[in-house]
């Protein structure tokens, strides 16, 4: 037990890093449509007025890439303008191979597609068992694109970030430190405002006014001026957002992030699976935190090994829960796959606010374990 301030952050849909993951969780998302065994790497590069797309593509599907990337820029709601992105004028450059025979060759029998580590992750701060401080970034940055998107405050603009200080006390979480919201808008529109408005219809409408106190902080908009905004302001790349993806830094990570890849792709698919033993550890009141580690070998369709860490709140031995795992779950990648039916066009659900901690999502789905 002890007392600490904890941080995490969030971004907007329009944020240039997700952005990138955006386009390429689509183009991935409209392969499975047509063809749910196809192969998908992409990856997708934002910068001033141009977008790259680079990767590895093997599908029977029919899809024009160049299409979907100007929809998905659409979507997000960039203008143009000389103040983000032009959608229906920006330079776009597609650069698409197959997958290597050599990585194929292993993944075709069932194996892993690259050697690596993943980890899952849950606790008991939050209904959805989530650390409360990413949970809490990822509602204020939803509310933000909400905000906009519905005319409420229609002088925002895409791209945005929150970022949250939790205090923890005897490791529950006590009251909130500090909000930090950052979000683009009109020229036009004074700071006074743009303060004012953040305040009363993103974080009054969205934390618990328990959490709040005549000490907590609000740094609004702490530049003075946040006009030029998306790849025109800052580039963006697929699966440089790991940690707005997983759990805000509270819990550790591997190597790999997640969007643009197929379920072969145990960076993805396993940490899916792992965060959804996690969660069910602690949702059938084993542990308070449960934190799994496993790893592959490219080709190899067993883990190598598996870690569970549940850092003294277990209630029952962590080697008896690791048992439990074993039994129950089939941990090669085909296995996973048809667990959680990851062959289905449902990536693009995960790319903003978190891939984990969504209850429309099959990993999130609580069992008895």
């Amino acid at each position: 037990m002890k007392n600490y301030l904890f941080t995490s952050e969030s971004v907007t849909e329009g944020h240039p890093d997700k952005l990138c993951d955006l386009i390429s969780d689509t183009i991935l998302d409209e392969c499975l449509k047509q063809d749910e065994f196809s192969r998908v790497a992409v990856e997708t590069f934002a910068s001033n007025d141009k977008i790259t797309i680079a990767g590895q593509l093997t599908t029977k599907a029919k899809i024009n890439i160049e299409e979907i990337a100007r929809e998905v820029l659409k979507s997000i709601g960039y203008k143009g303008k000389g103040i983000d992105i032009d959608y229906e004028n920006c330079e776009i450059d597609v650069n698409i191979t197959k997958q290597s025979a050599d990585i194929a060759q292993g993944v075709d029998v069932g194996g892993a597609g690259d050697q690596g580590i993943m980890f899952g992750y849950a606790n008991s701060d939050t209904e959805e068992y989530m650390p409360f401080a990413i949970s809490l970034a990822h509602k204020l940055s939803r509310r933000l694109t909400e905000v906009r998107k519905t005319g409420i405050l229609p002088y925002l603009g895409p791209d945005g970030k929150t970022q949250v200080t939790v205090e923890y006390e005897d490791d529950v979480p006590k009251r909130i430190e500090t909000i930090l919201i950052s979000n683009q808008h009109d020229a036009d529109v004074p700071l006074e405002t743009v303060k004012k408005d953040i305040i009363e219809e993103v974080i009054k409408k969205v934390v618990d006014a328990k959490y709040l106190d005549e000490n907590t902080k609000y740094y609004i908009n702490p530049t003075g001026r946040f006009v030029i905004g998306g790849p025109l302001s800052d580039t963006g790349l697929t699966g440089r957002k790991i940690i707005v993806d997983t759990y805000g830094g509270y819990a550790r990570h591997g190597g790999g992030a997640f969007s643009g890849k197929d379920s072969s792709k145990v960076d993805r698919s396993a940490a899916y699976m792992l965060r959804h033993i996690a969660k069910n550890v602690v949702a059938n009141g084993y542990a308070e935190k449960c934190e799994i580690q496993i790893s592959y070998g490219i080709g190899i369709a067993k883990p190598i090994s598996i870690y569970v860490n549940t850092f003294g709140t277990n209630k029952i031995p962590e080697e008896e829960i690791k048992r439990k795992i074993e039994e129950k779950f089939d941990l090669t990648p085909d296995g996973i796959i048809k667990y959680l039916d990851l062959r289905k066009p449902i990536y693009t659900k995960t790319t903003n606010y978190g891939h984990f901690g969504k209850k429309d999502l099959p990993w999130e789905k609580i069992i008895n374990l």
